[in-house]
């Protein structure tokens, strides 16, 4: 089949969850149909396009930039208009020509949105099915951050996260197909009012051959996360961790180090690093195994979030022992105590920290134990596989 992909990032480097995510996807489809590629990119990327290119017929771009001053423009319309403010600061004339543009040289029989945010560009392809393909249950998202935060910030997420549950249940309901990425994520569109009989669970997937697992170091001592520090729920889940968890360990464990690694980290954060706090602030970096190799444990201590964390099945996938919130392996069919441990209050992230950074032995059967789980359950072989049904769900010939 011939299959036009709309997305809202490009998809190279693997680089952050949403880019493993659709990266994966593409590397399935490519071996099986005629895939052609339209995304939004962020500077020169014409490297990352090029290769790309090994997987797609063909890849168009469109530049976007965002601003403070677009992003209130934005939300005049939204308060003018009644769409979510993050639909309106997406909706860029450029994309939608270049969509039309591409969808006027061939018939697609297939056009899937990556993300919400691009599945308002799928009308403009005539004559193919429509398939949304949520990276998050938006609505549920924005609600859990917006529990986190006071003030403007939280009165802007409580009016989104309220429109955007009404639009995920239109959208849904007008497209031929849905694909979700977990049970609870279903659960979540259905409970705004999604039809379920068009939704389909196929979880976000790894690429275990390029995810070897990693040794650490003798008595590897540092705490370590991964993970876009741009993104509100890490930040909302860094700055607990280091207030409410991090002096724990630290009056347990005073020669440990947290390295927190992801790029473009606030200034909130940045301020809590530094000599003698333990925590060292990275911010981007190409390479990440050294850190890995240097690290006892993984923590994700996520408070607000929805969907899969890509952080978790990259870190299982590499054998890293890990402590993570309920929230944070959401959709990720993992034991506690077996494939992780899961902690809620910073009295048990403490507590399952240490132990796995004092009992090594604990740490490496945990390790095997979830790269075992990615082998079996969450590589994009096999999971990408049900794509297919989606398709036919769809009624693509």
């Amino acid at each position: 089949m011939k299959i036009l992909l709309l997305t809202q990032v490009l998809p190279y480097p693997p680089d952050s969850g949403p880019k493993v995510k659709t990266l994966n996807v593409i590397k399935y489809l490519a071996r099986r149909h005629q895939l052609t590629l339209v995304s939004f990119v962020r500077g020169d990327q014409s490297k990352d396009v090029e290769a790309l290119r090994k997987y797609c017929r063909a890849v168009h771009t469109v530049p976007i930039e965002r601003k403070p001053l677009l992003d209130g423009l934005a939300l005049l319309r939204s308060l003018v208009s009644g769409q979510p403010w993050m639909m309106e600061r997406d909706d860029r004339k450029d994309m939608r020509a270049k969509v039309r543009e591409v969808a006027a040289g061939q018939q697609f029989d297939i056009v899937q949105a990556d993300q919400l945010n691009m599945a308002q560009f799928a009308e403009d392809v005539p004559g193919a099915r429509r398939v949304v393909d949520t990276h998050n249950a938006l609505w549920l998202l924005y609600k859990r951050l917006a529990e986190t935060m006071s003030g403007p910030k939280r009165w802007l997420l409580e009016r989104d996260w309220r429109l955007l549950k009404d639009y995920e249940a239109r959208l849904c309901a007008e497209f031929d197909a849905v694909v979700a990425v977990s049970e609870e994520d279903k659960a979540a569109l259905v409970e705004a009012g999604a039809p379920a009989e068009k939704i389909t669970v196929i979880p976000i997937s790894v690429d275990s051959d390029q995810l070897a697992p990693v040794h650490p170091v003798p008595l590897a001592n540092h705490i370590l996360h991964i993970g876009t520090m741009y993104w509100p729920p890490n930040v909302d889940g860094i700055l607990w961790f280091i207030k409410e968890v991090y002096p724990l360990i630290r009056s347990r464990r005073p020669d440990v180090i947290f390295d927190v690694v992801g790029a473009r980290p606030p200034e909130e954060v940045r301020a809590l690093g530094g000599p003698g706090t333990g925590v060292n602030v990275t911010g981007y970096v190409e390479d990440t195994e050294p850190y890995m190799r240097q690290a006892g444990v993984m923590v994700v201590p996520l408070r607000a979030g929805g969907g899969m964390r890509v952080k978790i099945l990259n870190s299982m996938s590499q054998a890293m022992p890990i402590v993570s919130t309920t929230i944070g392996c959401e959709g990720i069919e993992v034991i506690n105590g077996c494939h992780l441990f899961v902690a809620d209050s910073p009295q048990e992230f403490a507590k399952a920290t240490l132990q796995l950074l004092e009992d090594r032995a604990l740490a490496h059967q945990m390790g095997q134990n979830g790269r075992q789980l990615v082998l079996s359950r969450y590589d994009y072989r096999s999971a990408c596989t049900v794509y297919e049904d989606v398709y036919r769900m769809a009624g693509a010939r």
